[in-house]
């Protein structure tokens, strides 16, 4: 099961290690979900219809609830089911169907970051770290038994992007080496610490207004967590128009800065300079939406 670009090299992992994938289960670029009023779009959305047809595979594009897929699902019988790149909680009729278990990959080390963006929250939040978890569905989000983890360390010069590939990275590595474990029996599930667990909520593209009275650093995480391939970190300037924001430079030092946070400092085609809550940040990567 999956609909992204990560779900996506999951797959094309299992394939190349010869697994028998009995069917694919996606979803549509834009789809609904119960958590939120409007439509949600997924911005690393993959097509799987191409190596669905090339392999031969079945292709089931969900658009109503989990559940009305049971029968689907036992019709392919299958022994194991993968969970990468999705955005539907699975129920338990489902997860009991076949005999290996209900896996999933989620980008943070559990029980941190349970929920919503994991990896845009994470570098938000200033983490210095971070990792992927391959652990069995339960009936709540994010909370069942560890198979596998594998820590991540997030740099200054990392973005979203160099994030997502490093997890992406580690995630294959764990598929190869677990996933044989499984099909033997052999893995040890570990339960997870539920005092230690934090939850994130969704995000959405209007969430990444920047806030200027923030300090330095703190916008510069904002940024880069929301860089492509996501919508963007943004502001309005005097003029109304919105400009999104790809990069910022990050300096050592803060310089006293007597404007009010927000102001313009001074402009070139190549930089930037705005003041922030304890100095200013240097735009170095911009484009005014149409």
């Amino acid at each position: 099961m999956g609909a992204t670009e990560f779900g996506f090299n999951c797959l094309q992992k299992l394939l190349r290690m010869k697994e028998n994938i009995v069917a694919i289960y996606t979803l549509p670029k834009i789809f609904r979900i119960s958590v939120s009023e409007k439509p949600l779009q997924i911005t690393t959305h993959k097509d799987f219809r191409g190596v669905a047809l090339k392999k031969n595979i079945p292709l089931i594009e969900v658009n109503r609830k989990m559940k009305d897929y049971t029968k689907s699902i036992e019709s392919f019988k299958p022994d194991f089911i993968l969970v990468c790149g999705w955005y539907y909680m699975i129920p338990k009729i489902i997860r009991d169907i076949p005999i290996l278990g209900c896996a999933c990959i989620h980008a943070s080390l559990l029980p941190k970051y349970r929920g919503w963006a994991p990896l845009v929250w994470a570098i938000i939040n200033g983490e210095k770290k971070t990792g992927v978890s391959f652990f069995y569905l339960a009936e709540k989000v994010d909370s069942g038994d560890i198979i596998a983890q594998k820590e991540i360390s997030i740099t200054k010069k990392d973005t979203i992007k160099t994030i997502y590939q490093k997890v992406t990275k580690a995630s294959l590595k764990i598929l190869g080496k677990y996933i044989p474990l499984i099909e033997k029996g052999k893995v040890q599930r570990v339960r997870q610490n539920e005092d230690g667990a934090t939850y994130f909520p969704m995000r959405s593209p209007e969430d990444g207004l920047i806030n200027w009275n923030k300090n330095t650093l703190e916008i510069y995480n904002w940024i880069r967590a929301q860089t492509k391939p996501y919508p963007g970190a943004f502001f309005f300037n005097k003029e109304g128009q919105k400009i999104k924001v790809w990069s910022a430079k990050l300096f050592s030092e803060t310089k006293k800065i007597l404007q009010k946070p927000g102001t313009i400092l001074s402009q070139n085609k190549k930089e930037m300079k705005i003041a922030t809550g304890n100095g200013y940040i240097t735009i170095t990567n911009w484009e005014v939406e149409r």
